[in-house]
């Protein structure tokens, strides 16, 4: 009973965040003239406003909320430490050296994607060759693994910015602090949070039986090990689509499982989907907020979800 009642909570709030993202903006739209923009109807501005300029950003910023608190649930049972994140591993700043190269070459937007996607996917490979060990993943060796190379990532970065000529600075600074702005289709966002959503529900009875420690599920019939590698790369896999998206957009993966956890969700298939749907409407309202708090000036979404996570986060702490 308790989590129908969270799970219609979740829905309405999904869906509500949805309609205001597409209703609030620079251009003030009533209720109306968006619901004609959507079926094809009303003015042709209307149409372009609410199909070209607003649906692609609001549906990407839920597909990167939900790609991101899918991403944390996957390796907070993985490394059995519930400070894990998705950027715990150090994709996001590999990620940043690949786009912030690309950048500082003077590239174009597709160039920079793929610079960050050549970087996460570098990230990626060496966390799993340092944290991998004989009989599977070590969950300490990836953890620290991850930590080291964020911190050399981090010092990359640092001199990329300190080096940056003035003009190109500002587009990284808000490439780094995870920026919306400049996404066109939300459809390869989608499209991943689709299949990764229906793939870890269908495993969500061996997330059960993993998250009580290797040893126990080996115990239980579990061969833990094929089960680790496939959770370490359909998270990696989640991370890097939100980070070549979007940028590195922080809390939501380490936020929202955990206020899913308190609701009293606990078995995985449910909470993967309730998580999945937290974090995409949380997202979105911390775009809405981002292009509407100072408008027509726009906010990276990175900073906002760490100025609303930080508080949140703090009270669970304080209430459990």
């Amino acid at each position: 009973m308790q989590r129908a009642v969270v799970a219609v909570a979740l829905i309405i709030l999904t869906l509500a965040s949805l309609w205001f993202g597409l209703a609030v903006g620079s251009v003030k739209l009533s209720q109306v003239e968006v619901w004609q923009a959507l079926i094809g109807q009303g003015s042709d501005v209307q149409r372009q406003i609410v199909m070209e300029l607003r649906a692609p950003r609001v549906f990407a910023a839920f597909a990167c909320g939900g790609l991101l608190a899918l991403a944390g649930t996957l390796l907070q049972v993985l490394l059995r430490n519930p400070l894990a994140d998705p950027y715990i591993l150090g994709i996001s700043g590999g990620a940043a050296v690949g786009a912030l190269s690309a950048l500082t070459l003077g590239m174009a937007a597709l160039s920079v994607n793929i610079g960050a996607l050549l970087g996460a996917v570098a990230a990626i490979a060496l966390v799993f060759a340092l944290g991998w060990r004989g009989r599977g993943i070590g969950p300490e060796r990836m953890l620290l693994a991850g930590v080291v190379l964020s911190a050399g990532f981090a010092a990359i970065i640092s001199l990329f910015l300190v080096l940056a000529p003035a003009a190109q600075l500002h587009g990284m600074l808000f490439w780094l602090m995870g920026d919306l702005s400049r996404v066109v289709s939300a459809d390869i966002a989608l499209t991943t949070l689709l299949i990764l959503a229906v793939f870890c529900v269908m495993l969500g009875h061996a997330l059960d039986i993993l998250a009580l420690g290797e040893t126990k599920a080996m115990t239980l019939g579990l061969s833990a090990k094929p089960l680790q590698i496939l959770i370490f790369f359909l998270a990696a896999l989640a991370t890097t689509v939100v980070v070549v998206s979007a940028g590195p957009i922080g809390f939501v993966g380490l936020l929202v499982p955990h206020a899913i956890r308190l609701l009293g969700i606990t078995r995985h298939r449910a909470l993967i989907l309730l998580s999945i749907f937290a974090g995409g409407a949380f997202l979105v309202c911390a775009d809405l907020l981002a292009r509407s708090l100072a408008a027509p000036l726009q906010l990276p979404v990175g900073a906002v979800t760490a100025l609303l996570g930080v508080p949140m986060l703090l009270l669970l702490l304080i209430r459990r």
